[in-house]
């Protein structure tokens, strides 16, 4: 399959040709049809993230198909429309049974702990606590947009700050982080 990849930090990436990814145990394999670029893909391609090993697949806002299902997975079949978070949970742990899952010891993402989504496919463990199915009215590219912005926002007003309908909310935030030469 072809996917994009760089093999040094801050190096050109290229469009190249690796094998297809296999769906690990309880996960599945999806065929990319859309992707995001987020600023964490930056910093993962300048190599401030100490987990990624290369060569190195980024990318991890992500919609597609269901291509390969792996050993265990109940609720999903080849063909379905999902995206995934950024961060896949395991959904065992006592984190992830208080429904932290962002915060999950146990946590994986693509296109950084494992290879993302420049590329035809990707591998999502734990497809039972992380795939998100698609509803046919939103594309694959509204889906991938949707990204860690989603979330991330999400989490942060109905869940940490549990504003309620009718209720004024300010958000102060600085950005994409710190600016690296």
């Amino acid at each position: 399959m072809r996917a994009v990849v760089f093999n040094e930090f801050g190096g050109v990436p290229v469009v190249t040709e690796v094998p297809e990814p296999s769906p690990p145990p309880g996960g599945v394999v999806l065929r990319v049809e859309a992707t995001g670029l987020c600023r964490s893909d930056w910093h993962g391609w300048r190599g401030h993230d100490p987990g990624i090993v290369l060569p190195h697949v980024p990318g991890h806002e992500l919609a597609g198909t269901v291509a390969e299902v792996g050993s265990g997975v109940r609720g999903w079949a080849v063909g379905d429309r999902v995206t995934v978070p950024f961060v896949c949970a395991c959904g065992d742990c006592r984190e992830c049974r208080a429904g932290d899952h962002q915060v999950c010891p146990n946590q994986q993402q693509p296109g950084f702990t494992y290879w993302g989504s420049f590329a035809e496919y990707v591998a999502v463990p734990y497809a039972e606590v992380n795939l998100v199915r698609l509803p046919d009215e939103i594309g694959f590219a509204a889906a991938a947009a949707l990204g860690c912005r989603f979330a991330t926002a999400y989490r942060g007003v109905a869940l940490v700050g549990a504003a309620l309908p009718g209720e004024w909310l300010v958000v102060f935030g600085c950005g994409g982080g710190r600016a690296a030469a």
